[in-house]
């Protein structure tokens, strides 16, 4: 691939569950089994510690990520800590979405909304981008995020071969999260 570049960008993540920040190893967190959640930790830290860290160094493009119920006040302490400056996932809907965006959130990331049932659906992806814009919204419309939920938490490596994969097919923004062993394995 002559004339490609690759560059790579640390995007940090606040996963919230339960209002704290916590570290969940990808494909344990389950609504119907919820004794089977595996955390490689839970910080002391809030999220707004952590978003004002982002800020300070200037980490651009992160996000926040609420998994399950009972975390809108700690995703809405983060954005506050750092208006424009992450992006705010989990629980998003084309009713809820400028809610967020006005809270601080600087797009909004939608996955679950627009399967209903299992199925795309493309009215929802509509409806929501009509809402928000397409410039303020992740999914593969102004660019992609995603999570490698089988190494994700493992601290095991990364998928190399689907990271060279997204590099050959890609052509808009993308974020790989997931499994990451050193730093020195980013580059």
């Amino acid at each position: 691939m002559t004339g490609c570049t690759t560059r790579s960008t640390f995007r940090p993540c606040i996963d919230l569950h339960d209002g704290q920040v916590k570290q969940i190893v990808g494909g344990t967190l389950s609504d119907s089994t919820p004794e089977t959640l595996k955390t490689n930790f839970v910080a002391s830290q809030s999220p707004g510690d952590f978003a004002r860290l982002y800020r300070q160094h200037n980490l651009q493009g992160g996000h926040v990520i609420k998994l399950g119920p009972g975390n809108d006040s700690a995703a809405r302490e983060a954005l506050a800590a750092w208006p424009g400056g992450l992006q705010i996932g989990g629980g998003i809907t084309d009713a809820n979405a400028l809610e967020w965006l006005n809270a601080g959130a600087s797009k909004v990331i939608v996955t679950s909304y627009l399967f209903p049932k299992g199925r795309f659906s493309l009215e929802r992806l509509e409806a929501i981008s009509r809402t928000v814009g397409k410039d303020r919204l992740v999914v593969d419309v102004s660019e992609f995020l995603i999570h490698a939920a089988d190494v994700e938490g493992l601290c095991q490596g990364i998928d190399e071969d689907l990271v060279k994969k997204l590099a050959e097919w890609v052509t808009i923004p993308t974020t790989y999260a997931g499994g990451a062993k050193r730093t020195d394995r980013l580059r």
